[in-house]
C-alpha cells in the first residue's frame, strides 16, 4: 500500500486534468461516465476535476449532475449550466474559464469515449511533451464498435476525403476524445469559427498551422449507449460544406 501511494505522490507533480463534459439530455450516461472517470483518475493517482456543463437539458440531467456533486464533491464536481444549447464551441470557452487544471480533456458524456484510455493519453503526453493528444480510432488497435455500416462509411468517408484535401499530420479529425494543454486549446478555440462536426477537424487543421505537436493513443469507440444519435443529414451536409471552406481557407 504504501509504494502505491509513494507512486501516486510521483504522479501529482504540480499538474492537474481539468475534464469538460458537454451534455444535452444525457441522465442516464452522466453516473456512468463520472463514475468511470473517478475510478480511473483514483487508480493512477492524477489529480482532477471533472466541469459538467449542461446545456439546459428538458431530460433532468442538471438534476442527476448535482446529485454525482454530493456524491463526489464539490472540489471534483464542478456544475457550470447555461440556459439553452449554445455550441460545442462556447460550451469549452465557458468550461475552461472554471478550469482550475493546466491541462483539458475534452470527450463525449455519452459513454462513447472510456475513460480507461486517460492514463495512455496522460503518459503520451509527457514521453514528447506533446501540446495536444487525440484519441484515434484508424490506427493501432484502435476501431469502432456498434455502429451500422452506413454510419462507418460515413466516418471513413469523411476522414480519408480531410486526409487528402488538408494533409492535417494526425490520422483521426472528427473524433473528439482529446487532451490539452490548456493554453494551446484557449489558443485554437479562439481561431476556430467552425460548428457542429467540422469544429473538432478545424482544432487539428489550426494546430498544424500553429506547429502544435500532437501525439496520438488508439483507442475503442463505442456507439452510446443510452440515448439517440445526433448524427443526420444536416450534419453531414455541414460537414461538407465546412470541409470545403476549410480546404479554400487554409
Amino acid at each position: 500500500m504504501a509504494s502505491r501511494k509513494t507512486s501516486h505522490s510521483e504522479r501529482n507533480n504540480g499538474d492537474k486534468y481539468s475534464v469538460l463534459l458537454p451534455t444535452y439530455n444525457e441522465r442516464e450516461n452522466l453516473p456512468l461516465i463520472v463514475w468511470l472517470l473517478v475510478k480511473y483518475f483514483g487508480e493512477s493517482g492524477f489529480n482532477y476535476e471533472i466541469i459538467v456543463i449542461d446545456d439546459g437539458s428538458p431530460d433532468g440531467t442538471f438534476e442527476v449532475a448535482e446529485q454525482l456533486q454530493s456524491i463526489y464533491g464539490e472540489d471534483k464536481i464542478l456544475l457550470r449550466p447555461r440556459a439553452k444549447k449554445l455550441g460545442l464551441g462556447t460550451a469549452y470557452i465557458h468550461g475552461m474559464k472554471h478550469a482550475t487544471g493546466n491541462f483539458i480533456i475534452i470527450m463525449d458524456a455519452d459513454l462513447s469515449h472510456h475513460p480507461k484510455f486517460i492514463p495512455e493519453f496522460i503518459e503520451k503526453q509527457k514521453e514528447g511533451d506533446y501540446d495536444m493528444v487525440s484519441g484515434t480510432r484508424y490506427q493501432g488497435n484502435g476501431g469502432v464498435y456498434g455502429w451500422d455500416l452506413r454510419r462507418k462509411l460515413i466516418s471513413r468517408g469523411a476522414n480519408f476525403l480531410t486526409q487528402v484535401l488538408l494533409r492535417p499530420g494526425a490520422s483521426d479529425l472528427t473524433g473528439s476524445f482529446r487532451l490539452y494543454k490548456k493554453n494551446v486549446l484557449e489558443n485554437l478555440v479562439e481561431r476556430c469559427v467552425s460548428k457542429g462536426y467540422v469544429f473538432q477537424m478545424e482544432m487539428i487543421v489550426r494546430a498544424r498551422q500553429l506547429n502544435y505537436t500532437i501525439g496520438e493513443v488508439p483507442i475503442s469507440f463505442v456507439d452510446r449507449v443510452y440515448g439517440e444519435s445526433k448524427l443526420g443529414g444536416n450534419e453531414i451536409v455541414s460537414f461538407v460544406k465546412g470541409l470545403l471552406t476549410l480546404f479554400a481557407t487554409t
